[in-house]
């Protein structure tokens, strides 16, 4: 399937994976967690990113990400860790998920198959699963609804959230004929040059998300930065800017008041620099529904900027290169 259609199917993705969380068993915890850890990488990692986002604003207990090898030293029995690996053969997870196991916390795996499915078999770990055979950046609305399922189940989210991606998936179906149009404009205006994506804090896993996609499926580089962070350090680096960047500015107009005023002083330093500044408004009556808006506006971004440079969007051949070389090890 290409890439585009997958893209446009994504609102169906997101009802689809509501059934599969609404059907989901999960044990009941034994303990109070003081911590929640989520491994996963790429495509299967960024749900992990968006949700720890999600939690910040409500959920009691620190919730961290980790995307590599190894888990904090923390990690114990009071530690719910959430492994999350689309194919279920990412070495990397499958280290940090032995790892936990070895470390007596309570571990919940979200996969389609491979070696995490059978170690969770065998080891009598919940586990749930999603459909198998497809990109793993193109399944983040499985991934990212089986994460809200675990963390709503052990009352670290609130209890109705996977019913609001229901919700979501709805909403971005009205609104996607618009942002469409809107990518197409979008993606000639940026066509050549090398994106550079800005968000305020609360929105760094979509514009990390946004990157990966423009990385993958139109096959060029680009980075994000972060604001007020970036306003400490990057800023100082456009004196060295030019018309060969184009900027995308992720906005929230319910942001807080002093984040949306530096967004306004960096449009008028940058634009010094380069003219090429695109402004993106998020869309949705919550958090998560702006969350799932920004995601699919990227990822139809992506595929039509692949269009225009005739790039097959899905082909990663120099990935499965890197996993062939190493697995020879």
């Amino acid at each position: 399937m290409e890439m585009k259609e997958l893209v446009k199917n994504f609102p169906k993705q997101l009802a689809e994976a509501v059934e599969i969380a609404n059907v989901a068993q999960l044990p009941a915890a034994k303990i109070d967690f003081l911590n929640v850890l989520i491994a996963g990488l790429g495509g299967s990692g960024i749900g992990g990113s968006i949700v720890a986002e999600l939690a910040f604003s409500t959920c009691k207990v620190p919730v961290n990400v980790t995307k590599g090898y190894f888990i904090p030293e923390y990690t114990g029995a009071k530690t719910l860790v959430i492994v999350s690996s689309y194919s279920g053969n990412t070495e990397e997870t499958i280290a940090c998920m032995q790892q936990a196991v070895a470390k007596g916390a309570t571990v919940c795996c979200i996969t389609s198959g491979g070696a995490i499915e059978q170690f969770a078999r065998n080891n009598n770990l919940p586990i749930i699963l999603i459909p198998g055979g497809l990109p793993p950046r193109s399944c983040l609305g499985y991934s990212i609804t089986q994460l809200v399922k675990i963390m709503s189940h052990y009352g670290l989210l609130a209890d109705d959230s996977v019913k609001s991606i229901s919700e979501c998936g709805v909403f971005l179906e009205q609104e996607q004929k618009d942002i469409v149009a809107q990518t197409q404009k979008l993606s000639r205006a940026i066509l050549g040059k090398t994106p550079v994506i800005y968000c305020t804090t609360p929105y760094e896993g979509v514009a990390v998300r946004l990157r990966q996609q423009l990385n993958e499926n139109s096959k060029i580089l680009c980075w994000h930065h972060v604001i007020p962070e970036m306003n400490h350090n990057e800023l100082v680096g456009w004196a060295g800017g030019n018309e060969e960047i184009a900027v995308l500015f992720l906005h929230d107009t319910e942001d807080y008041e002093r984040n949306l005023y530096r967004m306004e002083l960096n449009r008028q330093i940058i634009s010094k620099y380069t003219p090429h500044i695109f402004d993106i408004f998020a869309k949705g009556n919550s958090l998560l529904a702006k969350y799932f808006y920004f995601i699919h506006f990227g990822d139809w971004l992506s595929v039509e900027l692949a269009t225009l440079r005739g790039v097959d969007a899905v082909e990663v051949n120099v990935i499965n290169f890197l996993k062939s070389e190493l697995s020879k090890k």
